[in-house]
């Protein structure tokens, strides 16, 4: 890859698929500014690469987050290449049983704080010809009974993301990666019971054909290789599912 140098910011890093981008961006030579609302996991992220990430404890939904994020990566590091939007929040549960506070809580994290890093972002990345990568979910394209405010969230987080491609082109490219079932600490805050979250994760894995849950290095290889220019500085408004077969 050819992201050696580049100044790529990670939100939801510590834990997941958040830390496997950040990890696999510093391996390849970039310079990571982990963001995430606990400090203690963002630590152990950064000690595994010493100078090259940055831990920025922040929580993305609140005031004035967005500019203080970007602000900390480019007194940093000096200049900003990427964004990677991870950070997600999931709660599951039939409309009827599902006050309308969760569907807000997720539409601040899940679509809003996006918008807003980006725009903070903006006036960095468009000089350095950067890019943004969403982390979405395959959620944003099925049918999802049960949750329906995820699914609606990440549906409106695709379409953020392919409006924004052409908006910003040809200066800033915009992509997404759709995760299906990955297993990674989201499932614990999702507002689910055990038998619930056993019977949800059967259920998946019976609708996935590769017939496993995947891994967050499998997703962030796809991250990486979204923000490198040279393998994809060509490729705007995609929306990369990389779920094992459960869109085919």
């Amino acid at each position: 890859m050819s992201v050696e140098g580049l100044s790529v910011l990670v939100t939801g890093a510590g834990t997941g698929i958040g830390r496997s981008i950040a990890l696999c961006a510093a391996r390849e030579g970039a310079f990571v500014t982990a963001v995430g609302r606990r400090a203690e996991p963002l630590r152990e992220v950064a000690d595994k690469s010493p100078g090259t990430i940055e831990a920025v404890p922040a929580d993305v939904t609140a005031d004035g987050a967005p500019e203080r994020i970007v602000a900390a990566a480019l007194e940093r590091f000096g200049r900003l290449d990427a964004v990677v939007n991870n950070a997600g929040l999931a709660r599951f549960g039939r409309l009827a049983d599902t006050g309308l506070d969760e569907l807000d809580a997720m539409l601040a994290v899940n679509v809003r704080a996006p918008a807003a890093l980006i725009r903070a972002a903006l006036p960095h990345l468009e000089p350095a010809h950067g890019s943004v990568v969403n982390v979405s979910s395959v959620a944003g394209t099925l049918a999802m009974p049960g949750r329906a405010y995820y699914g609606a969230g990440k549906a409106a987080l695709n379409s953020l993301t392919r409006s924004l491609a052409r908006e910003l082109a040809p200066a800033v490219r915009v992509n997404a990666v759709l995760p299906g079932p990955v297993d990674t600490p989201l499932w614990h805050g999702a507002g689910m019971t055990e038998d619930e979250q056993e019977s949800l994760r059967a259920g998946l894995l019976a609708d996935t054909p590769m017939g496993r849950f995947g891994e967050g290095d499998e997703i962030a290889g796809w991250v990486c290789r979204l923000i490198d220019p040279e393998q994809s500085g060509w490729v705007t408004g995609a929306l990369i599912p990389v779920d094992g077969g459960r869109t085919a």
